[in-house]
């Protein structure tokens, strides 16, 4: 039987000036701790701009403007997700961190001052660029 297709998720990379918004997973516990860029998976009724749209108003109580994307396709979890990094920036709102333990704005020089979960760490290199 063939493995299933990897899930899309998408990661929001908002951006204000310099920096980018970066938030700590509060779960599960094995990932808990690790930096990551906001977002969720896609719903199967969903584009990956609306997903990310919904992602950051639940998670961040933000409203976003999706960008262009920001490198390739990223494996994680063992292959069963596919990521997908996006520039975007906040529209209304301020984020808040309902679904992560912190939220802090980095610049590029910071960029390597948390600990990124290993499949964000692909979109942090191509994001480096984009902060300079």
């Amino acid at each position: 039987m063939p493995e299933p297709a990897p899930r899309v998720v998408v990661g929001a990379a908002i951006l204000d000036g310099r920096a980018v918004l970066a938030a700590t997973r509060a779960y599960p516990p094995e990932l808990a701790g690790l930096w990551e860029f906001p977002g969720g998976k896609v719903e199967p009724d969903e584009t990956e701009e609306v997903a990310l749209r919904r992602e950051c108003r639940e998670e961040l109580g933000v409203e976003i403007e999706v960008g262009e994307r920001v490198g390739g396709d990223l494996p994680t979890m063992n292959g069963r997700y596919l990521l997908r990094v996006y520039l975007a920036s906040i529209v209304s709102g301020e984020p808040k961190p309902t679904e992560h333990a912190e939220l802090r704005w980095l610049e590029a020089d910071a960029l390597d001052s948390v600990p990124w979960l290993p499949g964000n760490r692909p979109a942090v290199e191509a994001l480096r660029e984009v902060l300079r």
